[in-house]
């Protein structure tokens, strides 16, 4: 099986505004294992006072704050309340499939946030559809001013308003006038997750997880640490996106073929798909991987370690599989302890 699993960088930028901030995504044209896993990945960058407008996917994802402090506004689908949250450096927030959600950059720095999410229904599977609630292409655009004006009950002259006015397109910069809330209004627990603190977030820790069918992780690795070799336990795939730092990877697939032999720099993605075995060597500065699993309730082997299936094994299985000596085997198990 041929499969391109080199890791890349985003390919498209499907907004940029200078000063404001830009949305890069990958796309299948690029990275093709993003469509037959029915991924997708993109980066939303906001500077001081950006605003991304209000929109809704076809896709659940969780973001993944890189650096800045970000306000969200989220409804739910069916919900008749806003639900406001202050997400910082080190985050994670699982987004539902069909929520409608707006982000705001309240402070002085770049914001900037990864979505790593399944795109099973994508009408375009390896990206993420959004659909805006204004703007220039937004579903105001399409509809005829009759619409708005019996749905809203307003004159033509109040639809024009309600549908032209707002002629950015996904992101704008907001004047100080526009005081977009800056106080949460709900709790954090149960809605997103310090993944810093946790490392690995999943539906046992964060009961969300069970309705977007995603549970994400934060490996940090010092310098010349092996992250892995592990494998997905079920049909999963996995997606990992550097957020600094480099190292080797190696990702082996189907009879023991070596499916990509490379390094994975800061800034780029790769996906490893179900039962291959993934692993890692941090560079000289260390590395940092977040990656999302396709299941709120994630199996994961690791090949080394104390939960090790040769720790685990009958000492003579693991000698007669590994045709050595009887002393090899005790020395090879005392190393698994990690």
């Amino acid at each position: 099986m041929e499969l391109n699993l080199a890791p890349q960088v985003s390919d498209n930028t499907l907004v940029e505004v200078d000063g404001v901030g830009a949305y890069h995504e990958w796309t299948p044209a690029k990275s093709p294992l993003l469509k037959a896993g029915k991924l997708g990945v993109g980066k939303l960058v906001l500077q001081a006072r950006g605003f991304a407008l209000p929109h809704y996917s076809n896709c659940a994802k969780i973001g993944y704050v890189i650096q800045g402090e970000c306000t969200v506004g989220m409804i739910q689908p069916t919900s008749p309340h806003e639900q406001v949250l202050i997400i910082r450096k080190g985050d994670a927030i699982p987004v539902p499939l069909g929520a409608i959600s707006w982000w705001f950059n309240g402070g002085d720095s770049a914001l900037t946030i990864v979505f790593l999410g399944e795109t099973t229904r994508s009408y375009n599977p390896g990206q993420i559809d959004y659909f805006l609630l204004s703007g220039p292409i937004s579903l105001h655009v399409a509809f005829s001013s009759e619409f708005f004006t019996k749905t809203y009950n307003i004159t033509e002259d109040e639809a024009h308003k309600l549908t032209k006015s707002q002629t950015g397109p996904l992101i704008v910069k907001l004047d100080d006038q526009i005081a977009i809330p800056q106080q949460a209004n709900i709790e954090k627990t149960g809605v997103y997750a310090s993944i810093i603190d946790c490392h690995d977030i999943s539906a046992e820790n964060l009961p969300l997880l069970e309705k977007v069918g995603l549970s994400a992780s934060l490996a940090r690795l010092k310098p010349g640490a092996v992250f892995g070799p592990s494998y997905s336990a079920e049909q999963s795939y996995r997606m990992f996106y550097a957020i600094a730092g480099n190292g080797k990877i190696q990702i082996v697939g189907l009879n023991g073929a070596l499916a990509l032999d490379g390094v994975v720099e800061e800034g780029e993605m790769f996906v490893v798909p179900s039962f291959f075995t993934v692993g890692l060597i941090a560079g000289g500065e260390g590395m940092d991987l977040f990656s999302i699993i396709t299941s709120s309730r994630p199996k994961i082997v690791d090949l080394g370690g104390k939960l090790s299936p040769w720790k685990a094994m009958s000492s003579s299985v693991v000698q007669a599989s590994l045709n050595v000596d009887a002393e090899f085997v005790i020395f090879f198990k005392s190393k698994l302890v990690i």
